[in-house]
Parts: C-alpha cells; sequence; structure tokens
C-alpha cells in the first residue's frame, strides 16, 4: 500500500534526523525511542520528540504488542512511501520535495563513502553492483520502469525469521533522469546498450 504525505507531513519530514530515524526503524524494526537514539548516537529526549512528529503525520505508528508496561514502541507506518508527482505540484510542495531529495542524497553518498572506505565485509567483496546505462524512454515508460523496480524490490523483502543465514541489510538506491542538454532525437541511435555492472 502507498502512502503520499502531505504538505505538513513532507515539511515534518525534511529534517536530516528525522529521515535517519525513519531509515533506522526500517532497517532495525520496531524500537523505543531509548533504542532509536542509542543506535543513532542522538539525545534520546530529541528523539522522542522526532518520533512524536513523525507519528503526528503517519511516518510511525506504535507497534501494538511490543514492549512492556508504558514503553512505546514505534515502527514504520507505510514501506511504500511516495512524494507527490512534481508536475502537478505547487512551488511550495516542489521545494519540500527538492529538499527532502537533497538530503537523501547527502545521506546517501555518506553511507556509500564511508563503505568505500573499509574492506568490504567477507565473501562480499565481488557481490557489490554498480550499473551506469542509457535508454530511450517515454515518460509513461520510465514510470512503468520505476512500478517494475520496485516489484522486483519486494520480492526479495521477507520477515526476519525468513531470512538466510549470512544475509546483510542491503541499502538500494534507484535514481533516473533524463538527459537536460539533449532534445528529444528522432533518430535510432543505440545508446541503451552501454549498461554495465562492475563490482566496487
Amino acid at each position: 500500500m502507498t502512502f503520499t504525505p502531505s504538505l505538513d507531513g513532507l515539511k515534518a519530514l525534511a529534517h536530516p534526523r528525522r529521515l535517519r530515524i525513519l531509515e533506522w526503524l526500517g532497517v532495525h524494526g520496531p524500537a523505543t525511542s531509548a533504542r532509536v537514539a542509542r543506535g543513532l548516537g542522538l539525545n534520546s529526549g530529541a528523539t522522542s520528540y522526532h518520533l512524536r512528529e513523525l507519528a503526528r503525520h503517519g511516518f510511525v505508528v506504535e507497534a501494538a504488542g511490543a514492549g512492556h508496561g508504558r514503553e512505546r514502541w514505534w515502527r514504520v507506518g507505510a514501506r511504500d512511501l511516495r512524494f507527490p508527482a512534481g508536475g502537478g505540484a505547487d512551488a511550495e510542495t516542489r521545494s519540500a520535495v527538492d529538499e527532502l531529495n537533497r538530503l537523501a542524497y547527502v545521506a546517501d553518498l555518506r553511507a556509500f563513502e564511508a563503505l568505500r572506505g573499509r574492506p568490504a565485509p567477507e565473501g562480499w567483496a565481488d557481490a557489490l553492483p554498480y550499473s551506469r546505462g542509457t535508454v530511450r524512454l517515454t515518460a509513461d515508460e520510465l514510470r512503468e520502469l520505476f512500478e517494475a523496480y520496485i516489484a522486483l524490490l519486494n520480492r526479495y523483502k521477507r520477515p526476519a525469521d525468513e531470512t538466510p543465514p549470512g544475509a546483510r541489510t542491503v541499502y538500494t538506491r534507484f535514481l533516473a533522469f533524463p538527459d537536460a542538454f539533449a532534445e528529444p532525437a528522432d533518430d535510432q541511435t543505440d545508446q541503451a546498450g552501454q549498461t554495465g555492472e562492475t563490482a566496487e
């Protein structure tokens, strides 16, 4: 089930710590604010506030049946989070989405560089794919490609008790954009065969 937040929700999420908290819960599963704070090296009081703000807009929800007594456990509210489409959005919404994307790009690059700065985990040195390529698509076809990518990812999602030994959390990212300098071409020059995968 997809979840598209409101403008207020987008603004609430456009905060580096809230994005980190949401991603941490997505990787590690339900947790209290204290556990999240320890996991991210943050102040527990501030983490509790950020979790309440995320909950106010539906990004996280209380995890029923977890914990004891008055402990509040939180989990990700929606696994398929979608931002509003840029074409029909107003300027304020586009600005909020742009800021969210900027924060996400910075976080992703930081995580990727951290991996490159240390030896790969045992058995993973030749299992880290990297691909760059070009294809000729219409806007509708690119949307179809994205939905196919999401469907493929969902095939590999499974609960912790079904995860095989040796599995690790793997971050996946999808980025596709048109050439900003090229006009739509009528010629049939094939540039789609340049995709390759190499281990980093």
